[in-house]
């Protein structure tokens, strides 16, 4: 897993492209697009080039073009068409399959003209909203099925943090006037921080007060903010930790320290969705993505 993935079943270019594996069988067949390649034991597997190849055309054939024009085009006109496309429509799925062909092939410049195009016509909160969120959450579900690996994941998602901070950063911050302090954190050893990071992002944007912890944080290191006579609203984010084995638990203990001081708890996470109704004392608030949990800001 710590290398870089080069052969690629037609069900991961079915996942990744959204083509289905019948259409891109015709494909081969009836235009030779793709050239798919044999293992010693005779088990058909696709290259990088490959996929690389079946995104390109993705991106053609979703700006008009048709497959018996793209398959009469040389490999380096259809790759320099899909790229210009891309620059040129960043925009929805356009962007999103610009974004995927920059992930496969490591490219952050093509994610930064992307990207650029993108914010010309659109604020940056409808960019993560429309366009980032519903990418990452594409990238996870490949990345639990083994389509892609962590590399990926790790390439797109600290392109995105970087766009979040620099965002974040051009903020005005002197000007708050909350009551409530929000204090975001991640529980321990839980380090996607991006939705977080964007959570941040929006409170401030809103004027509102906001201390960020970060990733992976011990529930004890919180005990002077819940000890604290001052409003206090904490958020966190859970993706893969704790397990869930431990997030009933985890709630509980929270709901204890949270209730002397009245103190509010609102917390997003894709895992959420299976945990039962739980009845807390205090005031937690649990959402199955970041977005509904906005809406209550």
């Amino acid at each position: 897993m710590n290398e870089i993935k080069n052969k690629f079943t037609i069900k991961d270019l079915e996942n990744i492209s959204g083509i289905k594996a019948h259409t891109i069988r015709i494909w081969e067949k009836r235009y030779n697009l793709l050239a798919p390649k044999r293992t010693d034991t005779n088990i058909r597997y696709y290259t990088t080039e490959s996929l690389k190849k079946l995104l390109n055309i993705v991106l053609l054939k979703d700006n008009g073009y048709k497959i018996s024009k793209i398959a009469e085009m040389p490999y380096d006109v259809i790759q320099d068409t899909a790229r210009e496309l891309a620059n040129q429509n960043a925009v929805d799925q356009h962007s999103i399959q610009a974004f995927k062909l920059a992930m496969i092939q490591f490219d952050s410049s093509l994610f930064n003209s992307t990207y650029a195009k993108l914010l010309q016509t659109n604020e940056f909160s409808e960019i993560i909203k429309n366009t980032f969120i519903p990418l990452l959450n594409f990238i996870g579900l490949l990345w639990q099925t083994n389509t892609l690996i962590p590399a990926h994941e790790h390439f797109i998602s600290n392109l995105i943090t970087q766009k979040i901070l620099v965002e974040t950063e051009r903020l005005t911050h002197s000007n708050l006037n909350s009551s409530t302090t929000y204090v975001l954190f991640l529980p321990e050893n839980e380090i996607h921080e991006i939705g977080l990071l964007y959570l941040n992002y929006e409170l401030l944007l809103k004027g509102l007060k906001t201390i960020y912890l970060g990733p992976s944080l011990p529930v004890d290191n919180l005990s002077s903010f819940f000890n604290s006579e001052s409003k206090m609203c904490f958020i966190t984010s859970i993706t893969v930790s704790p397990t869930l084995d431990l997030i009933e638990s985890y709630f509980k203990d929270l709901d204890i320290l949270l209730l002397p001081k009245q103190h509010k708890l609102l917390a997003a996470g894709v895992k959420l969705q299976d945990l039962k109704q739980m009845d807390f004392k205090s005031d937690i608030k649990l959402y199955p993505t970041v977005i509904p949990l906005l809406k209550d800001l």
